[in-house]
């Protein structure tokens, strides 16, 4: 009797772990962290100067809340710090904060692309910088094969590398910095100018558009001027004469 009592502990010990250890292999497994976008580009290297534009203008924020607080997916465009180096020196500190904003938002496409949809997406891309129906933030894709280029109307660059990939964050290397036309597009030309305004003052005539004297006139006004040399000349005479008759009476 007390062996049936020993042998049934033991097997309703053995029964407890054993369903003990079942419910703990089952558990499922801690939910991962939330997305952080300057956490990849850390991960990855060489990107400091794009997260630190990212972090001074607020959009690794608006980043990191869209990918955990949405379903739609983002795509970005990730310039290196050679990439970056690149550029004109004093370019960056020649912007203003919102030119800065809008910058790094060109980087940003606000729906996950995939690298086999590079090849059936619709050009321009929107991205999170503006509309692109006003021609100032095009951004142009084409793919052949594993290669896709890209194309602002002010620089044209490949991607390089895919960093990072899953269901909502796609993040691909480019080796030049994206540059819009909105930013650094060449200045629009001067407006051609408008027709001259009726209140404006007239010039006055050149001397050639003054009237001339015809021949004619010219021809009168000669006769006149012989005709009163005779009459002087007479005149002058007639007094000598005079004189010299009263002179010899």
């Amino acid at each position: 009797m007390e062996s049936f009592s020993f042998l049934a502990i033991t097997f309703l010990f053995l029964l407890h772990s054993i369903t003990t250890s079942i419910a703990q292999t089952t558990t499922a497994p801690a939910p991962a962290g939330p997305l952080n976008i300057t956490a990849v580009l850390e991960k990855a290297g060489q990107f400091n100067t794009l997260i630190r534009l990212m972090k001074s203008t607020q959009i690794a924020d608006q980043i990191n809340n869209q990918l955990n607080n949405s379903n739609t997916g983002i795509t970005i465009f990730a310039p290196t710090d050679n990439a970056f180096s690149s550029l004109p020196p004093g370019t960056l500190n020649s912007l203003t904060d919102q030119q800065k904003v809008s910058l790094i938002q060109f980087h940003v496409i606000p729906t996950l692309i995939t690298m086999s949809q590079f090849q059936t997406v619709s050009n321009p891309l929107r991205t999170q910088a503006g509309n692109t129906n006003n021609g100032q933030f095009p951004l142009n894709v084409t793919s052949a094969g594993n290669q896709v280029n890209i194309s602002t109307g002010v620089v044209n660059t490949t991607v390089s590398n895919s960093l990072y990939s899953d269901s909502k964050l796609a993040v691909y290397q480019v080796d030049r910095v994206l540059l819009p036309l909105a930013i650094f597009g060449s200045a629009a030309p001067a407006p051609a100018p408008g027709p001259a305004s009726s209140k404006e003052k007239k010039k006055p005539k050149a001397a050639a558009d003054e009237p001339t004297a015809s021949p004619k006139d010219a021809a009168d006004a000669s006769s006149g001027f012989r005709l009163h040399w005779i009459i002087s000349e007479m005149w002058i005479l007639s007094i000598v004469i005079g004189s010299f008759f009263w002179l010899h009476l």
